[in-house]
């Protein structure tokens, strides 16, 4: 096997770095026409975990769970099991976090009390 050959395979395995998933994630999100026409896309039903959270709205974990704690306007999770357990599976509500995110687009140009 030639060099050329050899580092044409190593790149081929190198997984994708994070940046590059972000739009994929995204684009999950929209469906295409006839998608929503078959299967009922409503985003007030439909519950994205944290990675699509994220993505949405610019935050990172951190700041995700800081304004769970301190920001009552924040989206709440729901819970995807009857585990009270610290880490148990959540989700939120598409509509809920679109929702939140225009009402910090509405809110830019305002001044904080």
């Amino acid at each position: 096997m030639t060099k050329s050959k050899r580092s044409s395979q190593v790149r081929s395995s190198v997984p994708a770095g994070p940046l590059s998933a972000a739009p994929r994630q995204v684009q999950a999100l929209r469906p295409s026409t006839s998608t929503a026409a078959v299967s009922g896309f409503d985003p007030a039903v439909t519950l994205i975990r944290m990675p699509e959270l994220m993505a949405l709205t610019g935050l990172q974990r951190p700041t995700v769970y800081k304004r769970l704690k301190d920001d009552p306007t924040f989206p709440r999770p729901v819970p995807l099991s009857d585990s009270p357990a610290r880490g148990a599976p959540v989700a939120w509500v598409l509509a809920e976090v679109q929702e939140w995110v225009k009402s910090r687009i509405a809110a830019r140009g305002e001044v904080a009390a």
